[in-house]
């Protein structure tokens, strides 16, 4: 495999994770700030950023649509494995930003 490929899955890993983790933890904030609990809101708050974490670490759905197209019209298949991978890599920092707050909150997050 390219290098360039492991070094792009590692860091759309680690945007998806801190997507989640910062969106999560600063949301909280905001809910300690009008009373309400901050561990509760940071679990809704990690559901509703699961799409958008991945959205955000591929760089947006439309470049990602064109990479695909690409695949399947130009008959390039890498192009298509390497996108797959990268949104891999996306749902595996949502995952493990997911297992964080479950260590870290106690509760289960489904």
């Amino acid at each position: 495999m390219e290098e360039r490929l492991i070094v792009s899955m590692i860091h759309v890993f680690f945007i998806a994770f801190g997507v989640m983790v910062g969106g999560a933890f600063i949301g909280s904030l905001g809910s300690l700030l009008t009373g309400e609990a901050p561990y509760t809101s940071m679990v809704r708050i990690s559901k509703g950023l699961r799409i958008w974490a991945i959205v955000a670490a591929i760089g947006g759905t439309f470049d990602t649509i064109a990479r695909f197209e690409k695949g399947i019209l130009d008959g390039s298949t890498f192009d298509m494995f390497k996108q797959i991978m990268v949104i891999v890599a996306a749902m595996g920092g949502v995952k493990a930003a997911l297992l964080f707050f479950q260590w870290i909150l106690q509760e289960d997050i489904t």
